[in-house]
């Protein structure tokens, strides 16, 4: 235990300096708004390219009362992103024609499809596309030849030249080839909707200022946006960490009668963590659209019926239990073949496995539970007749987009960023991609990258956690990719009594240590099956190295200090 750890560097102690502001000073965080930003530290989103002609074109079209379509993911970004501009668009024109397609997962794939777009740019005068839509050159082309206007508003890696561009009206997108690069680069889907929900209540409103009811709309759709972010796992700083700090804090307040059912129905505290979002509400508004169609998910954030949203907001968790039996069946047959065919030794640093009997919906999730057992990138795959439609998932030194460019002459379609993909090849170059891909991961990466490394913020003493501290180290979050909880190394701490287990399995552990002369509870959820795994046992007088996060607990309404422990080793 405590094997793969690194300290950062300027993780030391640091004479004077505030346990947070050591912590953010080890991360090379500069900026002195991280803590304290606010909504008016978010960018103006006129400087996003083609941003003000889509929010031009788009009241435009509501003031000669066109018919409109918005063209979304099936994701929790994807269905967030649309619903924010439904609502935004409802909010300036009351009977607007608007209405949204979600394409199948199955039956259509992700993103832009030709067809589809040939038949809405017959029932429809402007496509709004959302969290898709940035490398969809021939569905643009369809749009084009119907005479129909397309606004594509992304956040996936574009094409590297902008010749390779769809030919839309508006490509709204932070990374733009080619044109200058918006200040942000790592919005998501959900971010990108809500600059051009934003810029569209400014424009209506003739300044910079909003109306009072836009402005509070815009408040209330960061809640979506918040989701968006979160369950998308972009980077958590910067804008994002904006968006999800002030979403997170409207959600269980908000108005929206579907945010509300969804979160009855999940249980949720009122203070809603990053957490929650990830696990508990992101995954019911994903598994519909991975097992079936997302349609409904779409429906629960934009509906008005109260009744209609509580009976959504439980069918989604019935398909949520189904998602999570499906997958733990997959991600056990996937793990024993990655096993058996020798790919999680170090000469072979890529995990790829096809399997007809795999749901494609599912896969992408099941790619994840193996990177995070095996450590290196990962390609699961649905093989249906003569092709394979697949999901990736990659480790944070690897480029999963650019690994897939490079091996893109095996490849029908492929699409994403640098941590996750989808893609499609023939069945008869499977074995070449995967012999391509493999090569390429094996250039990339050492055996050294194959290992998970656990960061550690600061070594400190039981002394440096006080109250106050810990109460503004809470001000790091919320926590995510890029900003995570913050890990602490407390080196030679004593055991201060018996340990005791508690819980109804009697597998976490309960026990108090002394440090310097300060007295801290350590609480370790699920220690007892590590312990046991590792043959390591607690008593009274042990010394150890704690690798832990300090919370603040308020049973019985006082608040005290503990560490909540990740990880410990025997001090030597």
């Amino acid at each position: 235990m405590l094997s793969h750890w690194r300290l950062r560097p300027g993780g030391s102690a640091t004479p004077g300096a505030s346990l947070a502001d050591r912590i953010l000073a080890a991360r090379g965080v500069t900026d002195p708004r991280f803590l304290d930003a606010t909504l008016k530290d978010l960018h103006d989103p006129s400087r996003m390219p083609d941003l003000d002609k889509a929010a031009a074109r788009v009241l435009e079209a509501l003031d000669r009362d066109q018919s409109i379509v918005i063209y979304a993911d099936y994701d929790v970004d994807g269905v967030s992103a649309a619903a924010i501009l439904w609502h935004t668009l409802h909010a300036l024109r009351p009977g607007c024609r608007v209405s949204t397609y979600l394409p199948h997962r199955i039956d259509e794939g992700y993103g832009l499809n030709k067809d589809a777009i040939a038949k809405l740019a017959d029932e429809h005068d402007l496509i709004i596309s959302v969290d898709c839509g940035i490398t969809a050159a021939t569905p643009a082309r369809e749009a084009r030849a119907r005479g129909k206007d397309l606004i594509i508003t992304d956040h996936h890696t574009p094409p590297h030249h902008a010749a390779d561009l769809p030919d839309a009206f508006a490509l709204v997108h932070p990374l733009t080839p080619g044109r200058e690069a918006y200040p942000f680069p790592h919005l998501c889907g959900a971010g990108v909707a809500y600059k051009l929900a934003w810029r569209l209540a400014t424009l209506r409103s003739g300044g910079d200022k909003v109306s009072p009811p836009l402005r509070t709309l815009l408040i209330e759709l960061l809640s979506l946006a918040a989701m968006g972010v979160i369950a998308d796992v972009v980077p958590l700083v910067g804008e994002n960490r904006i968006i999800a700090r002030f979403g997170l804090s409207q959600i269980t307040r908000s108005s929206l009668v579907g945010v509300r059912a969804l979160c009855e129905e999940s249980n949720l505290p009122e203070g809603v963590d990053a957490a929650d979002v990830g696990f508990r509400l992101g995954p019911r508004l994903n598994a519909i659209g991975r097992l079936g169609h997302a349609k409904e998910a779409l429906e629960l954030l934009t509906t008005t019926d109260a009744a209609r949203a509580h009976e959504i907001a439980a069918a989604l968790t019935g398909w949520n239990n189904d998602r999570r039996r499906i997958e733990t069946e997959i991600s056990k047959h996937a793990e024993q073949l990655a096993i058996d065919r020798g790919m999680t030794s170090d000469d072979h640093r890529a995990i790829v496995l096809s399997d007809p009997s795999w749901h494609r919906g599912v896969i992408g999730i099941c790619c994840s539970r193996l990177v995070g057992l095996f450590h290196r990138p990962t390609i699961l795959l649905q093989q249906d007749a003569d092709l394979c439609h697949g999901s990736g998932r990659s480790i944070d030194c690897f480029d999963l987009h650019e690994a897939l460019a490079a091996c893109s002459s095996h490849l029908e379609t492929f699409g994403g960023h640098s941590m996750a993909a989808g893609l499609k090849l023939r069945a008869a170059n499977l074995e070449a991609f995967r012999e391509a891909f493999v090569a390429h991961t094996n250039q990339r990466l050492r055996p050294a990258d194959l290992v998970a490394r656990t960061i550690v913020d600061a070594e400190v003493s039981a002394a440096d956690l006080d109250l106050d501290a810990v109460t503004r180290l809470a001000s790091l979050a919320p926590f995510g990719r890029d900003n995570p909880e913050p890990r602490l190394l407390i080196r030679g701490a004593t055991i201060n009594g018996v340990p005791k287990t508690f819980g109804a399995a009697g597998n976490h552990v309960l026990f108090d240590v002394e440090h310097r002369g300060r007295r801290l509870r350590v609480k370790f959820w699920s220690g007892a099956s590590m312990l046991s795994k590792h043959g390591v046992r607690l008593a009274h007088h042990t010394t150890l190295d704690l690798l832990c996060t300090p919370k603040i607990d308020t049973w019985n309404g006082n608040r005290r200090v503990e560490a909540v422990l990740h990880d410990l080793a025997l001090s030597s």
